[in-house]
C-alpha cells in the first residue's frame, strides 16, 4: 500500500492528467515510470482494444503470435537469447531469484547467496523484498527476525566491498558446515527508489569480472530504468556490461501489466518446462501492448527525445538549485529518470515538495525521504519541459 495525495483522477492525454474537479496536472510521474508513451496514446489503445476483440489471454499451454512478436523483439534489441514473461517487476525479479538459485545448485552449491546493494529496490514480493537491502521494508514481514535466507549486501558502486563480500562467499561454509557459495550478483543500473543514483561503470566492470572468476550470474535490474528511460533501450548499455539476467517491467507494456525476464548463453537454459511458470505471462494482450510500445519507440525516435529532455530537465535543476541552495542540492540521474536533493536542513522532506508542486500543477514523486523524482512520460516535449521546471521553482520558491 502506498501513501496517497488527496486528488482522484479520472483522465488524462498525452502527458496531462484531471482530476474530477476538472483541474489539469502537467504529470510527471507516468505512473512510476511506467506510462513511456502517457495517456490514451492513440497506437496502445488501437492495440489493446484489437486484442480484446481477437482474445486476451490463452496461458501457456499454447503458442500465441502477440507473445513471439515481443520476445523476437526483446532478443533482437538486447544480449538476451530467451525471455520469460511475467505480470510486474517484483516476479520478473523473483523468476531471476529461482534462475540464479537453480543456476547454483546445478553447480553443486548447497547454500547459494546473491548479493544485491544497499538502498536497492527490488519489489514487494517476500524474496524480492528481501532482495532490496532497506530494513524500513523489511519491519514486520521477519521470521524469527530474518528474512529470506540467501542474501547479502553491500554498498552501491563500492568495489572494494563487493570484492571482500564475494571472498567470504565462496571461502566460508555455513553454520551447518554446508557449502556457500555465489549464485548472483544482482544490481540496478541506477538506482530509483534508492534516491536515483547511477551505478559506476568501474563496479559494474567489477562485478562482471567477479562473476565470471566466481562461475556465478551478473543479474541486471532493469523495471524503472530500462525501456528508453535512460536514454539507451537498457540501462546496462550506459555501464558497458552485459548481464547474465536481466528484468523488464513497468515502461514495457507502456501501463499495461507486464514483465519479463531475460536470459543469454547458459543462464538462458537453466529453467526448463516445470521449474517455473505464469498463468498470466506473456498472455496476448499484455502482449499486444508491448509491441505497440515497441513499435511506437522505434518509428518516433524516442531514445533521442530521452536524451534531449533528460538534458533539459538536468540543466534546469542545476539552475534552480544553484538560485536556492538552501532548499535543493545535487541533481543526478539519467535521460527521463532525474532527481534533485532536498537537503536536511530546508525545512521539508521530499514528499511535502511533491505536495507543494502538485498545488502549482505539476505531479512529481519522492525517491526516499530527501530526493524529488522526475519521471515524465518518453514522449514529453520541450515546452512542457520548460512548464514544469517553472512550477517546480515557483514551489520552491515559497519555501525559500
Amino acid at each position: 500500500m502506498l501513501s496517497r495525495y488527496p486528488i482522484t483522477l479520472v483522465s488524462g492525454k498525452g502527458c496531462n492528467l484531471y482530476d474530477s474537479d476538472g483541474k489539469e496536472y502537467l504529470d510527471f510521474v507516468s505512473g512510476i515510470a511506467t506510462c513511456a508513451l502517457g495517456h490514451s496514446n492513440p497506437e496502445l489503445t488501437a492495440a489493446v482494444s484489437a486484442q480484446m476483440e481477437q482474445f486476451h489471454h490463452i496461458s501457456n499451454l499454447y503458442f500465441n503470435t502477440q507473445q513471439a512478436q515481443l520476445a523476437t523483439w526483446l532478443t533482437d534489441n538486447s544480449c538476451a537469447d530467451k525471455v520469460f514473461f511475467c505480470n510486474s517487476g517484483a516476479e520478473a525479479n523473483e523468476g531471476a531469484i529461482k534462475l540464479a538459485r537453480k543456476h547454483a545448485n546445478d553447480r553443486g552449491i548447497d547454500c547459494p547467496v546473491i548479493i544485491t546493494a544497499i538502498q536497492s529496490f527490488h519489489g514487494r514480493t517476500l524474496t524480492a523484498l528481501t532482495a532490496t537491502a532497506q530494513p524500513k521494508y523489511h519491519a514486520g514481514f521477519t521470521y524469527g527476525g530474518e528474512m529470506v535466507p540467501g542474501f547479502e549486501y553491500v554498498p552501491y558502486n563500492d568495489i572494494e566491498a563487493l570484492k571482500a563480500k564475494v571472498e567470504e562467499i565462496n571461502t566460508t561454509p555455513d553454520a551447518q558446515g554446508r557449502k556457500r557459495g555465489l549464485a548472483a550478483i544482482l544490481m540496478e543500473p541506477l538506482q530509483g527508489e534508492g534516491g536515483i543514483i547511477p551505478g559506476n561503470p568501474e563496479f559494474f566492470k567489477a562485478a562482471r569480472q567477479l562473476a565470471d572468476d566466481s562461475g556465478a550470474l551478473l543479474m541486471c535490474d532493469e523495471v524503472q530504468i530500462g525501456m528508453g528511460r535512460s536514454g539507451h533501450l537498457w540501462g546496462h548499455q550506459k555501464l558497458g556490461v552485459e548481464p547474465d539476467v536481466f528484468t523488464s517491467a513497468k515502461a514495457l507494456g507502456g501501463g499495461v501489466p507486464i514483465g519479463a525476464m531475460m536470459a543469454r548463453g547458459a543462464a538462458a537454459d537453466v529453467l526448463t518446462p516445470g521449474t517455473h511458470a505464469s498463468t498470466y505471462g506473456g498472455n496476448p494482450l499484455a502482449c499486444a501492448a508491448g509491441v505497440a510500445v515497441a513499435k511506437y519507440m522505434a518509428d518516433n525516435d524516442l531514445l533521442d527525445n530521452v536524451e534531449a529532455r533528460g538534458e533539459q530537465i538536468a540543466a534546469g535543476l542545476v539552475k534552480i538549485a544553484e538560485k536556492y541552495p538552501n532548499i535543493l542540492g545535487e541533481v543526478r540521474g539519467w535521460g527521463l529518470l532525474r532527481g534533485v536533493v532536498v537537503k536536511d536542513d530546508a525545512g521539508c522532506t521530499a514528499g511535502e515538495l511533491v505536495g507543494d508542486v502538485m498545488k502549482e500543477g505539476l505531479l512529481l514523486v519522492p525517491a526516499g525521504p530527501s530526493v524529488v523524482r522526475f519521471v515524465p512520460p518518453l514522449i514529453v516535449n520541450e515546452a512542457q519541459i520548460d512548464q514544469a521546471l517553472e512550477m517546480f521553482e515557483e514551489a520552491v520558491a515559497k519555501r525559500a
